[in-house]
């Protein structure tokens, strides 16, 4: 295993990993050393702010891993999001006991005013971290699996299967929406007091928080660069660009697809889990279908099928809605969305990063020479050229 990660590692992803641990060490540090009056100390709520960007970032690698690598286009991984957030947040919930408004140490306030007798079953064992932790990658990707296996096997596909993934994540919504569904309602989950016995809301659980969110989202990558380089990476990518020929060369296409489409499902609820102590709440909201499709413009922006373009794209798209959206334009913020997708994919169809790859590239011809010879003493064929 360590041998496929350092093969799959090249300058390039690992000035990334450099960055994303200098950031995860040095904004904590930042944060927590320096006093508020030093012009280099970074701000608590900044530190959240960030957090939440970096938990967007690995939402967009789930999202390119699948559509850049394998040509799934999802339009409701945010459901895979939403449920990882909720695992975390039923936990979260548990843990208020008997602080809550109503005192009771057993049911979340919301349950004691929607006069509930007893916790619902499938609210035990939240009060244990470890289970949280284990539902927060089971119940993501349980759905991600049999929605899958469903879709694949009936070799849905396109834009179909985009219209169904948003139908799934439109049925979630309504569902957690209901006050007897057992999730808050239209409130959701929230006031939120300790995780693992520390204040959620100190400056020192936010630090750290950060400092896994950039430890999850360099896992994230690790994983993705590892499958991508792989053999298994080429067949996604035999899969994308022709399906059908793949198929026929003798591939279980259906179980690629299921394989990489689970894993992504689980990646994105880790992202939901980190998402929720750091912003402090989790509602039906985060199933809406719009919050899906900003993360593929996301991935969209930063540059399909780069993993490295998928992070800078979340990141920089985020931070421009955060400016944007609290001034005298927020009204504006969408229609600014849309323009900025419309002239990305007229501009700049490769995004962000695979722009500049494809200017760079032929810059450096015994690179590519190079990478071809060693697929082609890997395989023993040449690599294929894509299709005009």
């Amino acid at each position: 295993m360590g041998f496929l990660l350092t093969r799959s590692l090249d300058k390039s992803a690992t000035a990334f990993l450099l960055v994303v641990a200098a950031v995860g060490i040095a904004l904590p540090l930042l944060n927590l050393l320096l006093p508020e009056s030093s012009a280099f100390q970074v701000p608590t709520y900044l530190i959240s702010l960030f957090g939440k960007y970096l938990c967007y970032a690995i939402l967009a690698l789930s999202i390119d891993l699948i559509w850049g690598y394998c040509g799934i286009l999802s339009l409701g991984h945010g459901a895979f999001f939403a449920l990882g957030g909720y695992a975390m947040g039923m936990y979260l919930m548990r843990q208020i006991g008997g602080r809550g408004v109503y005192g009771n140490p057993l049911l979340p306030d919301f349950m004691v005013f929607l006069n509930y007798k007893a916790l619902p079953w499938y609210w035990h064992g939240f009060d244990m971290f470890w289970f949280a932790a284990l539902m927060v990658v089971l119940v993501p990707g349980i759905l991600a699996f049999s929605f899958g296996w469903l879709a694949f096997r009936s070799r849905v596909t396109g834009v179909y299967l985009s219209i169904i993934t948003q139908a799934m994540t439109y049925a979630l919504l309504l569902a957690f929406f209901r006050n007897d569904f057992g999730f808050g309602g239209n409130n959701g989950l929230t006031d939120f007091k300790d995780i693992l016995g520390f204040n959620v809301q100190s400056p020192a659980t936010r630090a750290v928080l950060f400092a896994l969110s950039c430890a999850a989202l360099m896992v994230a990558f690790l994983l993705c660069r590892a499958v991508v380089s792989s053999k298994l990476g080429k067949v996604l990518i035999a899969v994308r660009d022709a399906e059908s020929r793949t198929r026929f060369l003798g591939y279980r296409v259906e179980s690629y697809k299921l394989f990489v489409f689970t894993l992504s499902a689980c990646m994105a609820g880790v992202a939901g889990a980190l998402y929720v102590p750091q912003v402090g709440i989790i509602n039906p909201s985060e199933f809406a279908p719009g919050n899906s499709i900003e993360a593929v413009i996301w991935v969209a922006v930063g540059g399909r099928g780069t993993l490295i373009g998928a992070v800078i794209g979340a990141i920089v798209v985020n931070y421009a809605k955060t400016v944007f959206t609290s001034g005298v334009l927020a009204p504006y913020w969408l229609f600014m969305l849309g323009a900025l997708f419309i002239l990305v994919t007229l501009l700049l169809p490769r995004g962000i990063v695979g722009t500049v790859q494809s200017w760079w590239e032929p810059r450096r011809p015994n690179a590519i020479t190079e990478a071809e010879a060693s697929a082609e003493s890997e395989d023993g064929v040449a690599a294929p050229k894509p299709a005009e």
